[in-house]
Parts: C-alpha cells; structure tokens; sequence
C-alpha cells in the first residue's frame, strides 16, 4: 500500500466538472493498493494516520496529531501510485491491484478510518477525478508498506 499523505489547509475533488467531496483543514491522502497488499496494510495505516504528529503545536513545533486537531480526510484512490517507469517511456502498472481487489481494500481502508472516529471524504473510484489542495506547510509524506513489510 502506498500512500501519499499532504497536510492541507483545504482540499476538494470534482468529477465531471462536479464538486464531490471536500474538506477543511487535515489531509487529503492519495491511496495506491498494490497486488500484494492485504486487510493488514490497510488496518495498520487507518490505525496510525490519525495519530501522526505533524501539526504544529503553539510552539510552531509538529507535535499535534490529526485527532487531536479535529482535521478531516479526503481519500482519493489512485493505481498510479504503482507506476514503474525504470525501462521504457510508458508506466507499468504491474504492481497495482486489480480494480476488483483494489476497491475492496480501499474501501476497507475508508471504513477502518471512520471507525477511528475520522471524519472522511472520498473521490470516486475509478473515475477521471480533479484534485485541488491547498498545501500546508508544504507537509507531505509518503508512507508505504506491503506484506507487512517496509
């Protein structure tokens, strides 16, 4: 699973020139499931994404957690994540889930970070989405684990 997570101000995503989601301060999460991922993967990061410490605190210091600051996600699937592009001109996705088995994971994902008491937005799987943010700081991390490994 690879996860590329942005602190944001705000963040939002349309589809078909539509609004579908949108949130205030907290993060927006692009979320990649890899064709070795599991229920583990996705558990593990809606267990600890909540509780990383990358909100200032009053001491300008990155010490609050999104819990704590009662930031809000906006969680957008994205294969593309899985893009190899070491040989050739083209990304291989070889890596990436199917879309069976992916949006049964991401969907697993979104619920485990509800049931974390997170409010959580969502794009819509699948489609050409439009992504906006705002970037706060800029803060963003990159975190990846697959087969309960790093």
């Amino acid at each position: 699973m690879r996860i590329v997570l942005q602190r944001v101000r705000e963040a939002w995503v349309s589809v078909d020139g539509k609004e579908v989601a949108r949130i205030g301060p907290g993060f927006l999460l692009l979320v990649g499931i890899g064709k070795d991922d599991a229920e583990e993967e996705v558990i593990f990061w809606a267990k600890k994404i909540p509780d990383l410490r990358i909100f200032a605190d009053e001491a300008g210091k990155l010490n609050r957690s999104l819990r704590e600051v009662g930031g809000e996600v906006l969680c957008v699937s994205q294969f593309t994540l899985y893009g190899d592009v070491l040989t050739g001109r083209r990304p291989s996705f070889d890596r990436a889930a199917s879309a069976e088995m992916a949006r049964a994971l991401y969907e697993r994902f979104v619920h485990a970070l509800c049931a974390e008491g997170i409010s959580v937005k969502t794009g819509v799987f699948g489609a050409h989405m439009e992504v906006g943010l705002v970037n706060d700081g800029p803060v963003t991390l990159i975190l990846e684990r697959s087969g309960g490994k790093w």
